[in-house]
């Protein structure tokens, strides 16, 4: 058992889009570890399936919550939802998210309201409605979902990437901010990882090197005992984060409008 989960066991937590990817592979590890769990995602039958899977084989308490949470009161209703059933949350995965790889005129306003909404407001409103708990039980962790496009902006996933500069910021200071409050931010910085998020995406992923989402969680993990608060999945992708720090921001603009520019073609 994770020992920083240990202090968790039948204690809550609250995973956004947890039907698939990266947000299925943390509902599974931490029902693994006796933590019971509030899934959330658009697809409720998926979920009703996974909560009575993981119900059976863990023993654990599965609260499912079908909800789209790209509209604007979302955030509130769910509040509301668990607060009503007199649960509380020790864990907040703000997982929930969805990029388009396009050139940016392709994509409807709306799309991009949704994006915005979903990768940023929502993801905000949660933590702003969820953390005074944790605080007054001097106890909690908060994973907000960013990526490694948070480090530079990105040429053909611009509103994506720009969500995700967000995430990392936003988690970084919030961080900062409540050092020895007993509430732990970490902002999760994946790469390429073998999830559906591509096919969401409409991305040319061909000949990219992909993680698995098991890799990614134990990562994760293994950043929470070491009291990181940020974690970039894979050596190759901490190399290219870090890169964006040597050469000058209009170099690696020009170097990833020129790599996704023959990807978006090729879509």
């Amino acid at each position: 058992m994770s020992q920083i989960l240990k202090q968790f066991k039948n204690k809550t937590a609250l995973i956004t889009g947890a039907s698939s990817g990266i947000g299925h592979g943390f509902a599974e590890y931490l029902a693994k570890q006796g933590i019971h769990l509030i899934i959330v995602a658009r697809s409720t039958e998926k979920l009703q399936q996974l909560a009575q899977q993981w119900q059976s084989d863990y023993q654990i308490r599965v609260t499912v919550i079908g909800l789209d949470l790209s509209h604007s009161d979302a955030a509130l209703q769910l509040f509301e939802h668990i607060t009503q059933q007199d649960l509380s949350v020790d864990i907040l995965i703000n997982n929930a998210g969805f990029g388009k790889w396009t050139n940016f005129l392709d994509q409807s306003p709306e799309s991009y309201q949704q994006m915005i909404m979903l990768n940023i407001l929502t993801l905000t409103q949660l933590t702003r409605l969820f953390l005074p708990s944790m605080l007054q039980r001097q106890q909690g962790i908060i994973i907000n979902i960013a990526s490694t496009g948070a480090f530079q902006p990105l040429p053909y996933i611009a509103v994506y990437g720009a969500t995700k500069s967000y995430v990392l910021n936003f988690t970084e200071a919030l961080a900062g901010e409540y050092q020895n409050s007993g509430v732990q931010f970490l902002a999760l910085c994946p790469g390429n990882t073998r999830t559906n998020f591509a096919e969401v995406a409409q991305a040319n992923t061909q000949g990219m090197q992909a993680m698995t989402v098991d890799e990614v969680i134990c990562l994760a993990i293994l950043g929470l005992e070491k009291q990181k608060t940020v974690v970039i999945t894979g050596k190759l992708n901490y190399m290219t984060a870090q890169l964006a720090r040597i050469v000058s921001r209009q170099f690696m603009v020009n170097l990833i409008a020129k790599m996704f520019k023959k990807r978006v073609a090729m879509v």
